[in-house]
């Protein structure tokens, strides 16, 4: 009964930090528009449950004409929803300074059952976050 109960909790876990996996990496998106603007999001989600955000802008004529800001924290996934937080005290300072507390991104992946030919790139929508330009924003695995 120890084995069985054992060998029951091994592949619990092991369930468990698979799931984690899928939503580990890197990810990323580009607008650009020819020698007038460049704006990139970069989000890497990593093993141990925490994360980085940098933002970085580059606007023609725009005042600044170039714009970074970053943001770091903790993410947890339940089902396939990922929610982001962000330590007051651990998680801010002059280069960190995005709020990601209350963020919310839906992970968006090709069902394994679905066996069409469609393509169906992995990606994070933010449906919920307090940064106003985060809302409905799409940001592809690498």
């Amino acid at each position: 009964m120890k084995l069985l109960l054992t060998t029951l909790l091994v592949i619990f876990n092991l369930t468990v930090f698979a799931q984690s996996n899928a939503f580990a990496g890197d990810y990323n998106r580009n607008f650009s528009k020819e020698g007038d603007h460049l704006i990139e999001y970069k989000l890497n989600l990593r093993q141990d449950g925490t994360f980085v955000f940098h933002s970085y802008s580059k606007i023609k004529n725009g005042f600044p004409p170039e714009v970074n800001k970053y943001g770091k924290g903790k993410w947890t996934a339940k089902d396939n929803v990922i929610t982001f937080s962000s330590n007051k005290q651990e998680d801010f300072d002059e280069k960190y300074t995005l709020d990601f507390n209350n963020s919310r991104a839906r992970f968006v992946t090709k069902n394994p059952r679905d066996k069409s030919d469609r393509i169906i790139k992995t990606k994070l929508t933010f449906i919920r976050s307090e940064i106003p330009w985060m809302q409905r924003l799409d940001v592809f695995k690498t």
